[in-house]
């Protein structure tokens, strides 16, 4: 017998509708939208309905009681807010599911097939629940990577993943990374990747490596963007190249977590949600971020000494259409080397410092080519003055 799977009846920009069987459905929200619809419904009393902050940043709601009143009334009321004016979100966003760069349940498209979208390194482990990245064992490590270049230009990619293991607290480690970077496949030293990336990473710190580490809780969470010329500081915990970043205690946990990376508009944000409340709570937030096209998304993670499982459930990323003025689309012009607007980061030359010196180049050249124009124009004059002045003679 076939499984019964949802059929998608309708979407537009503030959500969507599947139906289910024996009467069920389920209503999608994509991220960034306003809270009125999920506070409208749980002021009726329809159960189940996943709060978000101002900020939200995506939900998923499966209701699997059978149709009432209050179901018709919500379904009522959801195409009435539909249509009002002023409840889109303020910069009109829109979100597509990129398949080719998504990874979840059963994980059909992993593996060294021709046809698989993801490669797997090292001692990763695929189960039809989990991908596990590295068990929780002494000095393994693991990665997944994403074949296929992603040239979307304003994204979001939401993890679902679990970390946990046999070791007490601060006897566990060492965590895993996020990735978009140019190169791929490549074990390192930096969460089992390779170090001096070009790209972002998100990573997700288990273990305190500084010692005397009083005002940082563990797990951590922190970014790194770099253009090959950074190194990773374990011995610090990455703190001198960081963006920033926020505590996360996920370690065995018994609900979901998540972590969502958001890149919009040169502007990079994390959030994450491991209260189990459903409920998304701000990590980290950078403006003036750059980050190429035609990079890669992968996954690592790495256990020495100390140990944990690193599970990975779903990767999913989504195309975000956001709405640009002329003015914002005439300064997002393409980016070919990652940087951070008023972050110095070495081998990128400062443009101030470049004007200067060309400045100085075209001061310098046409100063001489006056010079040597106005030479030019005095010696001509004083040819004829001489001409003149012996036909006067004669």
């Amino acid at each position: 017998m076939q499984p019964i799977r949802a059929r998608r009846l309708q979407h537009n920009a503030l959500f969507s509708f599947h139906w289910l069987p024996a009467g069920q459905w389920q209503y999608s929200m994509p991220r960034e939208r306003p809270v009125g619809v999920p506070r409208l419904l749980r002021l009726i009393g329809w159960p189940g309905i996943r709060d978000g902050s101002s900020k939200m940043a995506g939900a998923a709601v499966r209701v699997a009681r059978p149709w009432g009143r209050r179901g018709l009334l919500c379904v009522i009321l959801l195409h009435l807010l539909a249509v009002l004016p002023g409840t889109g979100a303020a910069d009109q966003t829109e979100e597509y599911l990129k398949r080719e760069h998504s990874l979840s349940k059963p994980y059909q498209g992993v593996g060294s097939s021709s046809s698989s979208l993801w490669d797997l390194m090292g001692n990763v482990l695929v189960t039809p629940q989990y991908i596990r990245l590295t068990p929780d064992m002494q000095s393994k490590q693991g990665a997944v990577w994403n074949r296929m270049p992603c040239y979307v230009r304003d994204w979001e990619l939401q993890v679902h993943f679990k970390v946990h293991g046999q070791g007490k607290k601060n006897l566990n480690g060492d965590g895993f990374a996020i990735w978009y970077t140019k190169d791929r496949m490549q074990q390192g030293p930096v969460f089992g990747s390779k170090d001096s990336f070009i790209g972002l990473g998100v990573f997700v710190d288990t273990y305190p490596n500084e010692e005397k580490q009083h005002e940082r809780v563990f797990p951590y969470v922190s970014a790194m963007v770099s253009n090959g010329s950074l190194t990773y500081d374990h011995s610090r915990d990455g703190r001198p190249t960081e963006l920033g970043g926020c505590t996360a205690m996920v370690r065995n946990l018994n609900h979901d977590t998540f972590l969502v990376i958001r890149y919009v508009k040169r502007r990079l944000t994390i959030m994450i949600d491991i209260d189990g409340k459903q409920e998304w709570r701000d990590c980290l937030d950078v403006p003036g971020v750059r980050l190429p096209r035609g990079y890669y998304f992968g996954t690592s993670a790495v256990t020495g000494d100390l140990t944990d499982n690193h599970d990975i459930i779903s990767l999913k990323l989504y195309q975000i259409s956001v709405e640009r003025s002329p003015g914002e689309e005439k300064m997002d012009k393409e980016v070919f080397i990652p940087s951070v607007d008023n972050m110095k980061l070495p081998g990128v030359d400062d443009p101030a410092e470049s004007m200067s010196g060309f400045a100085l180049f075209l001061i310098v050249f046409f100063t001489l080519f006056g010079l040597i124009f106005a030479g030019v124009i005095l010696l001509i004059v004083y040819n004829k003055w001489q001409e003149r002045s012996r036909k006067h003679f004669y």
